[in-house]
């Protein structure tokens, strides 16, 4: 009875530090998502806000001078990969998802520091969280044009989360090749780690 009283106090004071971590980076709490309107569909609303913070945190670790890195003459630089983030989410859920967005010409932030991106990028996604959460059935499985094609509203949704979890990946290699510490996403990284963490290396 004690050790799952331990268990409850501790697991009450981790999700305290949490919150207060989100509110200190300004990103999304989890007490901030609303409940979706079929509970089948909570986790696309859960793992919209999740999958921003990664992205919002990635941003975090560059420096202003990196701003104008590239690996590459052919590759972009950070900053267009910032831009492009921006523009082309608020683009899938404007055209594509028919959600209330700002002119394409308000999306950017006005001080172009990686701070501002990933501060515009969660203040962006708050909104649409919101609206997520209050589509019924019958909007998530209607069809909408996607570009020359129709498609399933989930389906362009996943391909949104898909198309943002690319271009954080090449961010994450962006960090490496500047040998800058890259963060935890999915699990542990090489230079954020925790007890427990298992990245699955061997047999």
């Amino acid at each position: 009875m004690l050790g799952r009283k331990l268990l409850g106090h501790a697991g009450n004071f981790l999700s305290a530090v949490a919150q207060f971590r989100a509110r200190k980076l300004n990103l999304i709490a989890d007490s901030e998502i609303p409940r979706s309107a079929n509970p089948l569909l909570q986790h696309a609303v859960d793992t919209y806000a999740s999958e921003t913070n990664k992205t919002a945190s990635v941003f975090r670790e560059f420096a202003q001078q990196d701003l104008v890195f590239r690996p590459h003459p052919k590759s972009s630089t950070v900053l267009d990969i910032m831009r492009h983030q921006l523009l082309s989410e608020r683009r899938f859920f404007a055209e594509f998802l028919d959600s209330p967005e700002p002119q394409a010409a308000a999306v950017l932030p006005a001080e172009q520091t990686p701070g501002t991106y990933a501060g515009r990028l969660i203040e962006l996604a708050r909104p649409r969280i919101a609206w997520l959460a209050r589509r019924e059935d019958t909007w998530w499985l209607g069809k909408h044009a996607f570009f020359d094609v129709e498609r399933q509203r989930i389906w362009i949704f996943w391909r949104r989360v898909l198309h943002s979890t690319h271009h954080r990946t090449q961010l994450t290699v962006y960090l490496r090749l500047l040998d800058k510490p890259v963060v935890s996403t999915y699990g542990p990284s090489a230079d954020v780690t925790w007890k427990g963490a298992d990245p699955t290396l061997a047999l």
